[in-house]
């Protein structure tokens, strides 16, 4: 009491909110009633417990061996395709174009990069000069970034300069045709009745007559809208050319990525200046460039929307079901049909994504040791640092952007996800290997793109973790000898696309060529 009575006023007040920040971690029990009053708000503070103790600690007792290491990281054999972009048979630009063609494009980045492909495949299919692609804001991330805040525009024109007119932006006679003008009343040059996977024969009959009538047509929403299959042999190689040869990052994100890549891959120093810190590559004086080191990139998306989304249980009890089903009603209103099913079907079917303790003793049964260099391309983590603890606790050498880069680095692209997303895109192409903790645009993308390349990947057998992670009774070799039999033929072999499949996952045999 005598110690209160010192303090003045401003130190009562401090002392007060660290007493209050601290009352959940001493009295948990208190705080319960409030987390079912407000789920969304209490739920995140209670962070799960490991799920699969047995497993961890199999996992961190039980280092994988020399010849294990030795064959993970061998890079893949040469499994006889090459690349293969252009057609033979690919008509030349006529003399005069048939109009303008805009889209406005949905979603994150990876779907938006699907969304330029198809536009370009489309101006094709009408002869018509496409504008440069509008990237909608989008409603989860709050992003607003351009394509040519992420893109290279004059790169994208030139590659693609014997295939299509391309035009930066509309000639001030089409001024009046925005996103606001479509978004303000009924307009005759908006096609908004796009079927999904629509065939090159409904646009010829569709949009086709608005150029010709107007000179420009308006596609909104257009993600996924042209179809993968019954398509001519050019406008496929086209689709290929632009995933694979045309879209390439600006400068700045490029310049970034290979900064964390080489920041990865060299031994590094801290160095402070200032107040801000920042990595610098420790070079060796006798040689020019020390020993590369061999990295993992994992691509971890479970963010609440993901987690909200998959109906799944993640282990935080009853407060975090009510604020996820809540989170789920207000932005899908109901429509999520995965929600009718109980946890344990959802598993059984591989349809619950990963939690970073699942994908982690994924990693160590596949070989992957505590001395392994993982890069951690994510967002937001639903539960934060909390749940990524696990993780952390398998893989102590795991970094991210913010651990790589300095403030001052991370300046012009915090806070966009879109930039984000396309550094991280960025390391990925460049890793050793790279697996996702679950399906998705990033994850059908970059297991497209690394298959172009031939690179490592490895694809979760999602149906078979799930029966794995159900059994609570299962030893740590027993689990691991299942994984690892599982996952022979899911590291980077080459699969031919099927029908309706996307041709930017299955690039084989549409974007390359037996060599």
């Amino acid at each position: 009491m005598k110690l209160l009575e010192e303090l003045n006023q401003s130190q009562r007040f401090a002392l007060g909110g660290v007493l209050v920040i601290l009352l959940p971690c001493f009295f948990p029990t208190l705080f319960t009633p409030l987390g079912r009053a407000f789920p969304s708000v209490f739920s995140e503070w209670n962070a799960p417990k490991p799920r699969h103790l047995q497993l961890l600690k199999g996992a961190l007792q039980l280092q994988s061996s020399d010849w294990q290491q030795s064959d993970l990281w061998s890079p893949l054999p040469n499994q006889g395709w090459k690349s293969c972009v252009e057609a033979a048979d690919t008509p030349s630009l006529p003399k005069e174009y048939q109009g303008y063609v805009q889209v406005f494009l949905d979603g994150g980045l990876n779907q938006q990069r699907m969304g330029i492909c198809d536009a370009v495949a489309v101006a094709k299919i009408l002869n018509a000069t496409l504008v440069i692609p509008h990237l909608e804001v989008n409603p989860v991330w709050q992003d607003s970034s351009s394509f040519t805040e992420i893109f290279d525009i004059d790169h994208f024109i030139n590659v693609l300069k014997d295939d299509i007119f391309i035009a930066k932006e509309l000639p001030s006679i089409y001024s009046w045709s925005t996103r606001e003008y479509y978004a303000t009343g009924i307009r005759a040059t908006r096609i908004k009745t796009a079927p999904v996977h629509a065939s090159a024969n409904w646009y010829l009959e569709n949009v086709l007559p608005v150029l010709q009538s107007y000179g420009i047509a308006a596609l909104a929403p257009f993600s996924h809208r042209l179809a993968f299959d019954n398509l001519p042999t050019y406008i496929q190689r086209l689709r290929c050319k632009v995933n694979f040869k045309a879209l390439v990052f600006v400068p700045q994100i490029k310049e970034l990525g290979e900064a964390l890549v080489n920041r990865i891959r060299y031994p590094s120093i801290e160095i402070r200046a200032g107040d801000t810190e920042y990595l610098q590559d420790r070079t060796d004086e006798s040689s020019n460039k020390p020993r590369a080191r061999k990295f993992v990139v994992l691509h971890l998306r479970f963010d609440k929307d993901m987690a909200a989304h998959s109906a799944c249980d993640f282990g935080g009890g009853q407060a975090e079901k009510m604020a996820l089903a809540k989170y789920r009603q207000v932005i899908w209103q109901g429509r999520v049909q995965k929600s009718q099913f109980t946890d344990e079907e959802l598993r059984n079917q591989g349809r619950c994504p990963l939690t970073p303790e699942e994908i982690g003793l994924l990693l160590a049964a596949l070989g992957f040791s505590n001395s392994t260099h993982l890069y951690l391309a994510s967002h937001k983590v639903y539960g934060g640092e909390a749940r990524i603890s696990t993780l952390r606790k398998l893989f102590p050498l795991m970094e991210d952007k913010k651990s790589l880069a300095s403030a001052e680095e991370l300046g012009n692209v915090e806070g966009k996800a879109s930039l984000l997303a396309a550094v991280d895109y960025y390391v990925s192409m460049q890793s050793d290997i790279f697996i996702s903790a679950s399906p998705g645009n990033m994850h059908n993308a970059l297991v497209g793109h690394r298959s172009y390349k031939n690179l490592k990947t490895i694809r979760p057998n999602m149906a078979l973790l799930g029966q794995l992670f159900l059994n609570k009774s299962i030893e740590w070799l027993e689990f691991q000898k299942a994984v690892l039999n599982g996952h022979k033929n899911r590291q980077g072999q080459i699969r031919f696309r099927k029908e309706k499949q996307s041709i930017y996952t299955y690039p084989v045999p549409d974007c390359m060529c037996q060599a």
